[in-house]
């Protein structure tokens, strides 16, 4: 069963229930540092595929959302 993956604080929970407390003061930083994590766990077989793609859309968006804002 996948969890509801629809924002950044998704994401975070998400992150937090594996025991990643995600907070650098920096959003591009966090979200790369976030993508890293997930491809991690996907990749040992922590969280199935679905999950992990969702949760990379999530990411992707907000990171287009934080590059407007910067303009």
């Amino acid at each position: 069963m996948v969890k509801k993956m629809k924002t950044f604080y998704d994401v975070q929970q998400l992150l937090k229930s594996f025991g990643h407390i995600v907070y650098f003061g920096d959003r591009e930083a966090e979200i790369d540092f976030m993508k890293d994590e997930l491809k991690e766990m996907y990749l040992s077989n922590v969280i199935e595929r679905e999950l992990w793609q969702k949760a990379a859309s999530v990411l992707q968006q907000e990171s287009e959302r934080v590059k407007r804002q910067v303009k």
